[in-house]
């Protein structure tokens, strides 16, 4: 299994016989090589989506297209798109569970919000979701944009995931320091990756914090399309 960051909140996780692009901003994120876009979708089954801000949903219908493969995502944002785009989707909503090519993608809450750029105002996209992610005998859990919530204890006891890939930078989600504590308070984590850091001047630049406060848990600062192998 191979966890690959495509700078901000985007992952490609290579798990089971699916490679998953999960938020995959390519286009304009400032973490992300431009003249590395083919090697980054390149093998890509499915296009996971947590919300629908653009610095997580913007490359996803094109990426769809050039690989004619589905988006998946929350009913409501996943079918708006597939409408406009003209794509294939799968929408699932939080509590269900799809198999993609062996792997088993549970939709769980999180707590954040969730629109698309309107011409006037931005419209309602669904609601934001995160996931846990199962196969090869690993439960990952992708938290998308959250803040703590009470919510995470009974994912914790319930998919125990030993890999967290946590949104960290504070200012739009959780810090290093609210992070950590959740996962310290509700997940026995073996191995920890924070996102949705270092893109801008406005967010957490390294995870000093997050690995001082996590003795015992690999933290793993990732290097864009630098593989983190299982």
């Amino acid at each position: 299994m191979k966890i690959t960051w495509l700078g901000h909140s985007g992952f490609r996780i290579e798990i089971e016989r699916a490679t998953l692009l999960v938020d995959p901003w390519l286009a304009g994120n400032p973490m992300f090589p431009a003249e590395r876009r083919a090697e980054a979708v390149e093998g890509a089954t499915h296009v996971l989506l947590t919300h629908g801000h653009g610095d997580h949903s913007a490359d996803a219908a094109a990426i769809c297209k050039e690989k004619g493969i589905p988006l998946v995502g929350i009913y409501d944002l996943v079918s708006w798109i597939e409408g406009r785009e003209g794509i294939s989707s799968i929408g699932f909503n939080k509590g269900g569970t799809v198999d993609l090519a062996g792997a088993k993608v549970t939709m769980v809450n999180a707590s954040h919000s969730s629109t698309l750029s309107g011409e006037a105002v931005p419209v309602a996209a669904g609601s934001e979701a995160g996931f846990m992610i199962a196969g090869e005998g690993h439960t990952i859990y992708v938290s998308g944009d959250t803040d703590i919530m009470a919510d995470m204890q009974w994912m914790g006891e319930l998919h125990a995931p030993s890999i967290g890939i946590l949104c960290a930078g504070g200012h739009y989600t959780m810090d290093m320091k609210r992070a950590a504590w959740a996962a310290r308070r509700y997940f026995n984590f073996k191995t920890v990756i924070p996102c949705h850091y270092r893109t801008f001047g406005a967010l957490e630049q390294d995870a000093t914090e997050m690995v001082v406060a996590l003795p015992g848990v690999q933290v793993i600062e990732p290097q864009v399309l630098d593989p983190i192998r299982f």
